[in-house]
């Protein structure tokens, strides 16, 4: 009420412009009182002086209106992220882009519709007090301007919806074709992802000049509500001057009601407005769409620390929880977890129907994936390039959601191939996913995974960390390894994190990795680490077979195959 009261003495400058205009023509200069056609302009001067302050003394009123607005959308994302089993950090991402859009969007068009409106109104009301003759000159081309542009507001925001979708899609295939690039080299699958983006592409240009051919409307809008009253008035103003329905004055404030003020709020009204305005109804719409019900997919957190993962066709069985948790991921990503409780034992580990492309189109590198990893289970992955192993690490970690089927397992610790090192010194290195550990626990840990030597050389746990490049590759993996046996999440997936190790400092670090509670998940790259595991989860084709190192060289002749290759390897090396 109180951006209204203010917005009504903006109002007085529109108001008064044709009428002073025409007191100062009619009363002054063609009356030979300069004086007096001086004062009513003066008079215009201190109108527009109000105006300005009443500009400034209404702005913190506006945002008394516009934060609660934010603070109410931001409230139901990110309930509707917390409520929905599934996990995708991008989406809530694009979610939260999206409030921040409607609060710019809701503060600009009030800010500009403010001003606009109450200048069409002013300057209507002041043609009716000047010259009421030229009112239908007027209003009936305004009148037919206002329906056509109610008219095309409806299939504007379908088009520009279907805009923002389509660049919603393009960005989450790019996104996840990206992040399996290297199953996507490896399956030879380049052409086919290429041409599915290349059509997700041409869906978003096309429905982008759907647009603009239905938003060139609007300069018709223009040209009747605001072009055509001044031609219309010009044509009359000749029949009206002589028969005395309107002085040179009243005319000439006419001109101004038309050209200074309701030409520049149809022009605003139509263009600026009309744009901002399709914006903020689709960003509104998007987000009551996708947080109704539980809202869109999004990152929360398990009870008990317990994390599901689960694509659109999740079984009745796993039911969403609202909790609160936190893993930690060893690259150096905070691990994204959806809540769920589930009806697994705490510390096992459940994929259920697993499906997984990169991108539209694309071949599946996993599908119907089954297994089940029991706590304190130690886990070697397998397969030949391009299998999916590391698209495994990374939704066993809720780095990713399934396209079908359920992920459950615990919060995560996920260490990728490319260790992450940070200047610094060597304990916050050390112990950046678990704090508060002690000294005695942190010296017990580098000593067990064999990183005592490596930690001496760079000047004890107290030693400082200039540049990272300076290190070794496995180096940086020694440091890392050490940071995610320290951390408290009962599951850590190693994705080819020992590579860079010798033979025998993989052994140790595998070994310690084992000893440590929790459940442990290696993408193996040699022999040994499968005959160290307890079992052996063997990818081909999408799907999975887990079975002891022993039964799987009965069961798959694959495997074999994948064993006789290491040993060849190991030998010629």
């Amino acid at each position: 009420m109180r951006l209204l009261l203010w917005s009504g003495v903006e109002a007085l400058p529109p108001l008064l412009s044709g009428l002073f205009v025409s007191a100062a023509v009619d009363q002054g200069f063609l009356a030979g009182r300069p004086a007096v056609g001086a004062a009513w302009s003066a008079g215009f001067g201190v109108a527009m002086g109000v105006r300005a302050y009443a500009a400034r003394a209404g702005f913190p009123y506006l945002a008394g209106v516009v934060e609660p607005l934010r603070d109410a959308l931001v409230e139901r994302v990110v309930r509707s992220a917390l409520a929905r089993p599934s996990a995708d950090p991008a989406e809530v991402a694009r979610l939260t882009e999206q409030v921040e859009s409607a609060r710019q969007l809701t503060a600009t068009l009030l800010r500009t519709l403010r001003g606009v409106g109450v200048t069409l109104v002013a300057a209507l009301i002041g043609l009716t007090l000047l010259a009421p003759a030229v009112l239908p000159l007027v209003l009936l081309p305004l009148l037919a301007a206002g329906l056509l542009f109610v008219r095309l507001l409806r299939p504007m925001v379908a088009r520009r919806r279907t805009v923002v979708l389509a660049e919603e899609r393009l960005a989450a295939d790019a996104g996840r074709t990206l992040h399996g690039l290297r199953d996507v080299q490896a399956t030879g699958t380049g052409e086919e992802v290429a041409r599915a983006l290349a059509e997700a592409a041409q869906q978003s240009a096309a429905a982008s000049r759907a647009l603009g051919r239905a938003s060139a409307l609007r300069a018709l809008v223009v040209t009747l509500g605001g072009r055509l009253p001044v031609p219309a008035v010009l044509a009359a103003a000749p029949w009206l001057l002589a028969h005395d329905a309107l002085t040179a004055g009243e005319l000439l404030g006419v001109a101004t009601y038309l050209l200074q003020q309701l030409d520049p709020a149809v022009r605003t009204l139509a263009g600026t407005v009309g744009g901002w305005l399709l914006d903020l109804a689709v960003v509104l719409d998007r987000l009551a769409t996708v947080t109704a019900d539980g809202g869109p997919p999004g990152a929360g957190i398990a009870e008990g620390g317990r994390r599901d993962v689960s694509g659109p066709d999740r079984p009745p069985g796993v039911r969403s929880s609202a909790s609160a948790t936190g893993g930690g991921s060893a690259s150096g990503t905070q691990g994204a977890g959806v809540g769920a409780e589930s009806v697994a034992p705490a510390g096992e580990v459940r994929l259920h129907g697993v499906r997984y492309a990169h991108g539209v189109g694309a071949p599946p590198v996993l599908d119907g994936l089954d297994a089940t990893f029991l706590p304190g289970e130690h886990i070697a992955v397998v397969g030949p390039s391009g299998t999916g192993k590391s698209t495994l690490a990374a939704l066993l970690a809720g780095l990713m959601a399934p396209a079908v089927g359920t992920v459950t397992a615990p919060s995560a610790a996920l260490l990728p191939q490319e260790a992450y090192v940070f200047p610094g010194s060597v304990r916050e290195n050390l112990v950046w996913l678990a704090p508060a550990t002690s000294q005695e626990r942190l010296a017990a840990a580098v000593r067990r995974l064999g990183a005592a030597e490596l930690v001496a050389r760079l000047g004890g746990v107290a030693g400082a960390l200039g540049d990272p490049g300076e290190l070794s590759a496995g180096e940086r993996q020694l440091i890392a390894l050490v940071r995610t046996y320290l951390s408290p999440a009962p599951l850590v997936v190693l994705d080819e994190a020992t590579c860079h190790l010798d033979a025998a400092a993989e052994e140790r670090v595998e070994r310690a990795f084992a000893a440590r509670p929790g459940t442990l998940v290696v993408i193996a790259h040699r022999i040994s680490s499968a005959l160290r595991a307890d079992r052996v989860l063997l990818l081909d084709g999408g799907r999975g077979v887990l079975a002891r190192h022993g039964d799987l060289q009965v069961l798959s002749p694959l495997y074999r195959e994948l064993v006789g290759h290491w040993l060849d390897a190991g030998r010629a090396s």
